[in-house]
């Protein structure tokens, strides 16, 4: 019998926690998307979002996974917090570049680590991950899997039933007004990769991480130049995603500046044709890798995994 991942997701967006904190006002602890970054030559795992670097129905199955697919491996899961609760906390209630620095030490203190390692992050643990490569060139990072993150960030409700829907627009209205606050992009982890193309002069102004690591105040050369290191750059999109809005961000595309409806490939984009952060330069060299499969955010098949992206953590 084929096994069929489908890791289910609650909240993956600032959204439902705007609500969740200022309408109920209290935690709501859900089961939500898994998050890892899975890494090899050696293997590192980090979870957030819901998952905790330990859960053996997620992480820890694809850990074993790849362990028994590559012998030797070696496997380090940072867990961010003293035990698994806090480790699973702070995928919604946390500092990410805190957590970022966190990952950077702990990879600079493992000897095994020494001689590069290759790397895998689900859904938000992607961008995290592209942080840890472009602020922290060692141990250097050889190649980098994306399995259905947010590069250009969110900008919409998970599951929402249609873009003209009231409530989605209401909501959306009320989170635009405070995603960008000091509070909210100093602890709610979504909304520090909140992206809103119709306040774009406020996202490049106040997003603490996302307009960061994307070079949207000014071109940082060290990111540019950690980033192009990579010998691969792998990003996975889920065709039939009604999670991440919108599903273009999978591929590094987004929303146009100014409106919320039509989107544009990386490939359109400012970011890529000023090459603000190296990634035009890695597609002319071939670096760059667009992968799709059908399935809902990080369904796929384990036969999938093992034949597609295996081959970049050997």
């Amino acid at each position: 019998m084929k096994r069929i991942f489908k890791i289910s997701c609650v909240v993956i967006n600032p959204v439902f926690w705007f609500v969740c904190l200022f309408v109920c006002f209290k935690r709501c602890i859900h089961r939500c998307v898994v998050i890892g970054i899975v890494l090899c030559l050696c293997l590192f795992v980090f979870s957030s979002s819901g998952d905790s670097c330990c859960n053996p129905l997620s992480m820890g199955y694809i850990k074993k996974m790849i362990e028994q697919e590559i012998p030797g491996v070696y496997v380090f899961s940072v867990m961010i917090g003293k035990n698994i609760v806090e480790d699973t906390e702070n995928g919604f209630f946390s500092d990410v570049n805190e957590q970022v620095s966190m990952v950077c030490n702990q990879l600079a203190l493992d000897p095994k680590l020494k001689g590069g390692y290759n790397a895998m992050g689900f859904s938000q643990g992607a961008q995290f991950l592209r942080a840890v490569a472009q602020r922290c060139a060692s141990p250097p990072m050889k190649n980098l899997i994306s399995v259905g993150g947010q590069h250009q960030g969110v900008y919409g409700l998970p599951r929402c039933p249609g873009e003209s829907s009231k409530i989605c627009d209401m909501i959306r209205e009320a989170l635009n007004k405070e995603a960008y606050l000091g509070w909210f992009q100093k602890h709610l982890v979504q909304a520090q990769y909140w992206h809103d193309p119709l306040n774009d002069d406020l996202y490049k102004k106040y997003s603490r991480f996302l307009a960061d690591i994307n070079q949207e105040r000014a071109v940082n050369e060290t990111y540019k130049k950690n980033l192009q290191q990579l010998e691969k750059f792998v990003m996975v999109k889920f065709l039939q995603d009604s999670v991440v809005d919108p599903v273009d961000t999978e591929w590094f595309g987004f929303l146009k500046t100014g409106q919320a409806k039509e989107t544009e490939t990386l490939q359109e984009s400012v970011l890529y044709k000023e090459d603000r952060l190296g990634l035009a330069a890695m597609d002319k060299a071939g670096k760059l890798v667009f992968l799709a499969t059908e399935g809902d955010h990080l369904q796929f098949k384990e036969e999938w995994f093992k034949a597609n992206l295996l081959p970049y953590l050997h």
